[in-house]
């Protein structure tokens, strides 16, 4: 089975920064898409960020600028970088993996900037 480790979430003023971090619980192979998503109280999870096997990034409206994703495909992991947070930023954010065509997902890291 796989495992998705998410860390790095906490508590941060507006305008601060945060770097989330994903790591598989083992080597695995074949990962296509890694990608973070969120979800606030009362609200659907939505995306956030997604990195294909090549490269290519794809950001949510409200993030594009202030956030950043890269992955390390020799380490299996993926990490969000979160600059100039705001108070909506504010949610439980996903790890995800599609491995092999299916999704995987970390238990989830909470995120509270507050104003």
């Amino acid at each position: 089975q796989v495992q998705l480790v998410e860390s790095g979430g906490g508590l941060v003023q507006a305008g601060g920064s945060l770097r989330l971090s994903c790591a598989a619980s083992e080597t695995i192979f074949g990962i296509s898409t890694m990608g973070w998503y969120r979800q606030a109280p009362g609200k659907q999870r939505e995306l956030v960020a997604t990195i294909t096997r090549g490269g290519i990034r794809n950001y949510a409206e409200s993030v594009k600028g202030r956030f950043g994703i890269s992955r390390d495909d020799a380490r299996g992991t993926v990490s969000l970088q979160m600059d100039s947070l705001k108070p909506e930023d504010t949610a439980v954010y996903y790890c995800n993996a599609v491995i092999f065509n299916k999704n995987y997902w970390g238990q989830g890291t909470q995120v509270t900037v507050s104003s």
